[in-house]
């Protein structure tokens, strides 16, 4: 769970955010529910995916409560049975959106949209991760997210396999949703996954995360070329890259828009207004949305980063800058059903 960035206060902050992800070094133990495999994570882990993933092999099942940030989360696995050492697992995190340090699939920028009507967000690069987000009022931070990964790299797993870990993760979050009572809307269980990976296309083609953020007369007058851009849709962070014309390599330069949300968010705004230097010459927004989205938070940066000490200038101006942020915050909170005002 090392974040985005590279912070100034280096190792403690490490230590801080790995935290999270560290507890599967522990080991999963049993987590006192006995032996029935449907009582795993409390009722929550989706035993029959698991199978699928599997291939109906015999399986053994463990896992543990902790406490992060304050607040109850759930570790579970399930694994082929006499395989727990070296074997493949399918692991499930499951804690309410106030425990607010987002991990796997939830804070990568370079995941696709889960799809099929959930908000969440599916990895496929070197090992298969995958997230959801549900609003769930009686949680604390009125939201759930459920996280799944499989611990074997992605080429040693088949389609099927990597289909199964959406699948794990879309439908132990419906079963964590009825265990907890919650009253948001429900997705369907994915028929595929998106495995597109990062796409370069001119500012003027731009079909997915980079859509509607610029037009022509301001690509034009800002000397935007190319954008780098992820499939568009409901992923709980994402990302659009835009770069600007150069006369050589020395002055390119790079602007990133990102959108946070969710458990997401929370991290992302903890971070910056800890760390405030890390993001100096940033351009920030942010837009209370409903349930477990919580508030969203949208960034523009450019790269190399502005530094008067060092004599690096922001090529653009704030307006121009608050201007691309606020386009970007527009069309994905659309996609979210986040109006931005």
């Amino acid at each position: 769970m090392i974040g985005r960035r590279t912070k100034a206060a280096g190792g403690a902050l490490v230590l801080a955010l790995v935290a999270g992800g560290l507890i599967w070094g522990f080991g999963l133990r049993g987590d006192g529910s006995g032996p029935v495999p449907e009582d795993t994570c409390r009722g929550a882990l989706a035993v029959e995916e698991a199978r699928g993933f599997f291939g109906g092999a015999e399986l053994e099942f463990g896992g543990h409560t902790a406490e992060w940030v304050g607040h109850e989360t759930e570790y579970c696995a399930a694994w082929a049975r006499g395989e727990q050492s070296g074997g493949v697992q399918l692991r499930l995190n499951i804690r309410p959106a106030a425990a607010h340090r987002a991990s796997g699939a939830a804070e990568e920028t370079s995941a696709t949209p889960i799809g099929f009507g959930w908000n969440g967000s599916f990895v496929s690069g070197r090992r298969p991760e995958a997230g959801v987000l549900v609003d769930c009022a009686p949680l604390p931070g009125k939201g759930l997210l459920v996280l799944a990964e499989a611990r074997k790299d992605t080429d040693e797993l088949s389609d099927a396999q990597v289909l199964q870990v959406a699948r794990f993760a879309t439908e132990s979050a419906r079963r964590a949703a009825e265990r907890f009572g919650c009253e948001g809307p429900l997705g369907q269980r994915p028929s595929t996954v998106d495995r597109t990976e990062w796409q370069e296309r001119p500012v003027a083609r731009a079909e997915g995360t980079c859509r509607g953020v610029v037009g022509s007369q301001d690509a034009a007058r800002l000397r935007l070329t190319t954008v780098s851009e992820m499939p568009a849709g409901r992923a709980l962070t994402e990302r659009c890259t835009m770069d600007r014309a150069a006369k050589d390599r020395a002055t390119m330069r790079r602007f990133r828009l990102t959108a946070y949300y969710g458990p997401s968010a929370e991290q992302e705004m903890y971070l910056d207004g800890r760390y405030p230097g890390s993001v100096k010459g940033a351009v920030t927004r942010s837009q209370p949305c409903k349930g477990g989205l919580g508030t969203a938070y949208f960034k523009f940066e450019e790269f190399p980063r502005p530094d008067a000490e060092k004599g690096v200038r922001s090529s653009v101006a704030g307006a121009d800058a608050l201007k691309l942020v606020t386009a970007f915050a527009t069309a994905s909170g659309a996609r979210h059903g986040c109006p931005v005002a």
